[in-house]
């Protein structure tokens, strides 16, 4: 009975809109937050930022991106780790070119790139649509990969084709310790998913929620399908850019470009169907989900005292990986994300049955 509504009464618009309307949603956010932004940075290791964490929260951004696209504007990309490359190759240019380029301005030339990248093979989503949309963005993944394997300007004329970045500053601080990079990715991660929570609350939400349901319907209505699928396309882009350049800055250091093949763009999209399409809390859960399971089955069976080759660990995670895209299909399609929101709402009426 602790997650009672009994006596929140909402007096104007303003409160009934808001992103958390129930008290305790509101406090257990608040808790949440000071967590992670005091407790985890004082008691955490660095191999639970490194390994752990930062991967979690990166990955977390880029599923929020490729969500906003498939989840709620029904576009289906099988390129998320193109745009990604695109981000961090483009974030890796600047820095590498213009001497003293401020951090924040690396990031946003990043996502820009990947921007530009994204509208530019999201055009064919006004004419396609479905499976062949699908393969439309599986060439924008093949010709990324061959443009960045194949043209040495984008490595800066690397020999090996990997690339590293430097040393990396914010306003003069260095971001050395696991733990500055691990708040530089909170931060960015808690502003993208507030800013992609208004703007799917919004009218542009609205509209792309519109096209997924029923385009034609929606055309008829309106709404421009030209405007709601490229606005799509590039605010997904957006921020999986920035994601890929906060994935090769600051979890990888180097890489090259096999670090964003097709096998990212596959986890991505793994990781919004677990997690639940259309959420913006889908997006974490599904990459908590992703990031932990290859920990825990390694870890697991060495605490039980069972022989477990690395080998076969990795089989048993592509084996529970397509066997949980397989149940969430058919028994609850919305994912981890649905079964939250039902508990919540058992809760609001715990311990009545209706």
């Amino acid at each position: 009975m602790l997650y009672r509504e009994n006596g929140q009464f909402k007096t104007s618009y303003r409160a009934d809109l808001a992103m958390f309307p129930v008290a305790q949603d509101r406090w257990a956010m608040l808790v949440l937050a000071l967590v992670a932004f005091v407790v985890v940075p004082g008691v955490g290791s660095d191999y639970l930022f490194r390994a752990v964490l930062i991967p979690f929260l990166v990955l977390s951004l880029a599923a929020l991106g490729l969500n906003v696209l498939v989840g709620y504007c029904g576009q289906i990309s099988l390129g998320t780790g193109a745009f990604m490359a695109v981000g961090a190759y483009a974030a890796f240019n600047l820095q590498a070119r213009i001497e003293g380029l401020p951090l924040p301005l690396v990031l946003l030339g990043g996502g820009l790139a990947a921007t530009a990248c994204g509208v530019l093979f999201g055009l064919p989503s006004l004419r396609i649509r479905g499976l062949y949309l699908a393969v439309a963005t599986l060439a924008a993944q093949f010709f990324i990969d061959w443009f960045t394997n194949r043209v040495r300007w984008v490595t800066n004329d690397s020999s090996s084709g990997s690339v590293s970045v430097g040393a990396l500053q914010l306003f003069g601080i260095s971001l050395d310790a696991p733990v500055q990079r691990y708040l530089l990715c909170l931060s960015l991660v808690v502003l993208f998913a507030v800013l992609t929570r208004n703007l799917v609350r919004g009218a542009i939400g609205r509209e792309w929620m519109a096209m997924r349901d029923m385009d034609v319907a929606a055309a008829v209505i309106g709404i421009r399908p030209v405007h709601a699928k490229l606005t799509a396309f590039a605010v997904s882009s957006f921020i999986v850019g920035v994601a890929g350049a906060l994935w090769g800055f600051v979890h990888l250091g180097a890489w090259e470009p096999a670090a964003f093949g097709i096998d990212k763009s596959f986890q991505l999209l793994f990781m919004i169907i677990i997690g639940g399409l259309g959420s913006i809390a889908g997006a974490f859960f599904g990459a908590a989900f992703i990031v932990l399971l290859p920990l825990l089955l390694n870890h697991v069976p060495h605490w039980l005292g069972l022989p477990l080759s690395t080998a076969t660990a990795s089989h048993l995670e592509h084996m529970i990986f397509g066997a949980l895209i397989v149940f969430f299909l058919i028994v609850e399609p919305h994912g981890l994300a649905r079964l939250w929101s039902t508990a919540r709402q058992k809760l609001r009426l715990w311990p009545f049955p209706h």
